[in-house]
């Protein structure tokens, strides 16, 4: 396995809390398997602006998501379980290389043009790469956003052997676009070509997802599941889904801006207007229910079902562009914040593993984020992890060891939009610092997150000695990156 060559830690982030070295993640118990044979199939999906509050096994009233909701009642379900940031990109690079937003190399959403973002370098080591030590086979299905075609960031290039969907995260605002990606070669969407729409792209992808579990059903296989849904647009294919829902709610529609619409002055970065945002809203939460139910059903068809892990989460916090309510569905539950907010609302998310037979039905409150999904895995599968991560396996937890279970000294996180932000969970406390670039703006606010999960009551000048503790890892927690700058006397780092 590669050694990360551009991570170089100062001495005092290295102490600190002796947090961020290589092999802290492993805890001392036997690994789950022992042999090839037994070594599982891990499918973990991840939605794409789902909010904590948007599925009904999490609280949701306003429509039923029956297939997760049974995943969670014969599964694990989490309910302190944190996204790696609040907007997608760096999300999703805190997932894969398990580090947090003060390490992982992408940072923040930056487009590259034509196509694509700013890629993951060669040097990074991902899940798939340390899957594909223990001889897994590995697929990509979804969104990728991490590297435009071609580059060191391409999903080919970061461990998947297949990938089959958006290479680009802008491209990824329309469900009717003119091809998809396979690998390096573009695929047509029939009948789709910016001004007409015929073929719903998330379902396409769904079918290669479910056509990679059939062909690789006799061999272990790691399939990354990066749904689209429910990211705006909100715009749903006329069929069983949309007419269950389609006079659901009362609706006030919503109307693109300039170039939202398809059409000859189309602007792909924008969104088309929508008569019945809620609908659409609700049927696309369905629609990714339908999918889990599709993955399930197939697993249980091909006798693999209890040799198969499958995870579940959301990228960030919901979303409110395109006409989206999330205040009407209650999307981010009983929290603050919206997608790019570090208020809890803003980036705690859903979180089930499934895996019959192995992982008793249960509630967890163990506390828990993306950055730990590597070690996990790692554990999972017997290998020794030789990279650094930010992480701590909660195999322990998943297997009903909960006393033998690791806890995180601290969460971290950084958001590089509106002026700067920066997070900390440090047990029950939960600092958080907007705009950090201004330091004659800069606020910190502290909660007590086991008395007002809400964060509604700023408890900073009664607990000093917290805030200073905090403010000492909003410090040490990250290094500097040459790409993603952040400045702010607040941000300094090692």
């Amino acid at each position: 396995m590669r050694i990360k060559k551009n991570m170089v830690h100062g001495v005092i982030g290295l102490l600190f809390l002796g947090l961020y070295s290589c092999n802290s993640s492993q805890s001392k118990e036997k690994a789950v398997v022992e042999n090839e044979k037994s070594k599982p199939n891990i499918i973990y999906i991840l939605a794409d602006d789902m909010g904590y509050g948007d599925l009904s096994c999490y609280g949701q009233e306003k429509f039923k998501t029956p297939n997760l909701d049974k995943m969670a009642a014969q599964g694990l379900k989490f309910t302190q379980h944190y996204s790696g940031s609040t907007v997608c990109a760096p999300s999703r690079s805190s997932l894969l290389t398990g580090e947090h937003t003060g390490h992982t190399p992408v940072r923040g959403n930056l487009e590259v043009k034509p196509e694509g973002q700013h890629p993951i370098p060669a040097s990074a080591v991902t899940i798939a790469e340390v899957l594909k030590e223990a001889n897994y086979v590995t697929g990509a299905f979804g969104k990728w956003g991490l590297g435009f075609p071609g580059s060191e960031g391409d999903p080919n290039m970061q461990g998947f052997d297949e990938f089959y969907g958006y290479n680009c995260q802008r491209m990824a605002h329309r469900y009717y676009p003119p091809y998809l990606w396979h690998n390096q070669e573009k695929v047509a969407m029939e009948g789709n070509d910016w001004k007409t729409t015929q073929t719903y792209a998330q379902d396409e992808i769904q079918k290669a997802t479910l056509d990679f579990i059939e062909a690789n059903k006799d061999t272990s296989f790691f399939a990354y599941v990066p749904l689209v849904l429910p990211h705006a647009e909100l715009i749903s294919p006329d069929d069983t889904i949309w007419k269950k829902l389609e006079n659901a709610f009362d609706e006030t529609p919503y109307e693109a801006a300039e170039g939202g619409d398809y059409g000859e002055s189309l602007k792909i970065w924008k969104y088309a207007s929508q008569k019945k945002p809620k609908a659409a809203f609700a049927s696309m939460i369905v629609r990714s229910d339908a999918y889990v139910g599709q993955i399930i059903d197939k697993l249980e068809k091909l006798g693999i079902a209890d040799n198969t892990i499958v995870m579940f989460s959301s990228d960030n916090g919901p979303h409110q562009e395109g006409g989206a309510d999330p205040d009407f569905f209650k999307s981010n539950g009983p929290f603050k914040g919206y997608k790019r907010d570090l208020y809890e609302g803003g980036i705690r998310a859903p979180f089930i593993a499934y895996w019959p037979g192995h992982i008793k039905p249960g509630v967890s409150d163990h506390v828990s984020a993306f950055w730990d999904v590597m070690p996990t895995f790692a554990e999972l599968v017997g290998i020794s992890l030789n990279t650094q991560t930010d992480g701590i396996s909660f195999l322990p937890e998943l297997m009903g060891r909960s006393d033998q279970q690791q806890k995180h000294p601290y969460l971290y996180w950084e958001f590089h939009e509106k002026g700067g932000r920066q997070a900390v969970r440090m047990g029950d406390w939960k600092g958080v610092v907007y705009h950090v670039a201004n330091p004659a703006e800069t606020t910190f606010e502290l909660f007590d997150l086991s008395k007002d999960p809400s964060e509604s009551n700023d408890v900073a000048d009664e607990n000093p000695e917290v805030v200073a503790k905090i403010k000492d890892i909003l410090k040490s927690a990250r290094t500097e990156s040459d790409t993603f700058k952040f400045k702010g006397s607040t941000l300094s780092g090692h």
